[in-house]
């Protein structure tokens, strides 16, 4: 059973595909101005992952343009949507199985420099808030664009797929 922070992470993984349920591709395209566009985002979360479970913890980079094409301090770029989201199933499906085994101990070891000096538990924190933040960046740019019925809130899941339980 995975660590209930890691369920945390999971969960709101979850909601960010969510938020981009019924996106088309042509509309993750679009900048509206100083704000990102969805195929950005997509693969800047991609980025992120891949960051700090796989290159601060291993070296291994299993998507290497991601860190010229959506790392942070990089130029504004318009990613299509579906590349970004197999870049995105690469890079979670290849930390899934670390993710699966942290424990305890794990959780406050630091992880490997380059990069802020944190702990592996604060770097879930960090990512999984991170996901939060564009989820609504995501939600925000697609009501500009007129979706209709998009998630107003916490899906209802969240009490059966990451309830709360003592780590």
């Amino acid at each position: 059973m995975a660590h209930p922070l890691v369920d945390q992470l999971r969960f709101t993984r979850s909601e960010w595909r969510r938020a981009l349920r019924g996106t088309p591709p042509e509309d993750a395209l679009q900048r509206l101005g100083p704000m990102n566009s969805i195929g950005w985002i997509v693969g800047h979360l991609a980025w992120q992952e891949q960051r700090y479970w796989l290159a601060r913890r291993t070296g291994e980079l299993v998507v290497p343009e991601l860190d010229d094409l959506v790392g942070n301090g990089r130029p504004a770029s318009t990613p299509p949507l579906q590349p970004m989201l197999r870049a995105w199933t690469t890079v979670t499906t290849a930390v899934d199985p670390w993710l699966d085994a942290i424990d305890a101990d794990a959780l406050g070891s630091l992880l490997p420099p380059p990069g802020g000096r944190r702990s592996v538990g604060d770097s879930i924190h960090r990512v999984t808030y991170h996901y939060w933040f564009h989820i609504g960046e995501i939600l925000a740019i697609r009501q500009v664009l007129g979706h209709p019925r998009l998630p107003e809130f916490v899906g209802n899941t969240l009490e059966t797929r990451a309830p709360y339980r003592a780590a």
